[in-house]
């Protein structure tokens, strides 16, 4: 398994847990060969679509061949195909969608801290988890599934949207699996099983 380094990621914390969990892991800044596939991230859609380009090709190929691949809050959003944060920037296109900004009627944004994942789907990475459980959330944008079953969990903060998604061997969450206790090990743990 990989945790790709492509410099935005927050590589510690989700290194931390992936050893937590006992799980057989190299952190790189290359995707090739790659067996399963973490892309972490912190930061601005455009500048991380820059800082993987070198990559994307490599990890269209991966999903194509199968291999399991987890985003991670803005990793969970390069997944899709495109983003309005920077213009229109057109992401790994991996899932159909676009990433939009939050609205700010009557709530706070980013959005940070605490809240419920409700109706998660039967899904491999959410195996054991009940819904109404909390995760550890961290984001201004959320992305807008253009298929609706690629939904497998919603959050509402202001809006519902789509926590966690899912289609085949991709998935991603817009919370932060490595922060959120319990609950985010055994989301994580599921990945590595999977």
């Amino acid at each position: 398994m990989t945790v790709l380094d492509y410099g935005m990621g927050n590589l510690g914390s989700v290194s931390r847990a992936l050893q937590h969990l006992g799980a057989v892991f190299t952190v790189s800044d290359s995707a090739a060969g790659a067996s399963k596939l973490i892309i972490p991230g912190v930061g601005a859609f455009a500048a991380a679509m820059e800082a993987i380009r070198s990559q994307a090709e490599t990890i269209r190929a991966l999903a194509s061949d199968g291999v399991p691949i987890l985003g991670i809050c803005l990793g969970q959003q390069l997944l899709f195909d495109e983003s309005e944060e920077g213009s229109l920037t057109p992401g790994l296109g991996l899932l159909r969608g676009r990433v939009r900004y939050l609205p700010t009627d009557g709530v706070k944004v980013p959005h940070i801290g605490w809240n419920a994942l409700t109706s998660p789907r039967a899904i491999a990475l959410l195996n054991g988890i009940p819904s109404e459980s909390e995760v550890y959330f961290v984001h201004s944008l959320y992305t807008d599934c253009a298929d609706a079953e690629d939904i497998a969990a919603e959050t509402t903060h202001g809006i519902s949207f789509p926590s966690a998604v899912q289609r085949g061997n991709i998935w991603g969450v817009q919370f932060h699996p490595e922060k959120s206790g319990d609950i985010g090990l055994q989301i994580l743990e599921n990945f590595v099983r999977c």
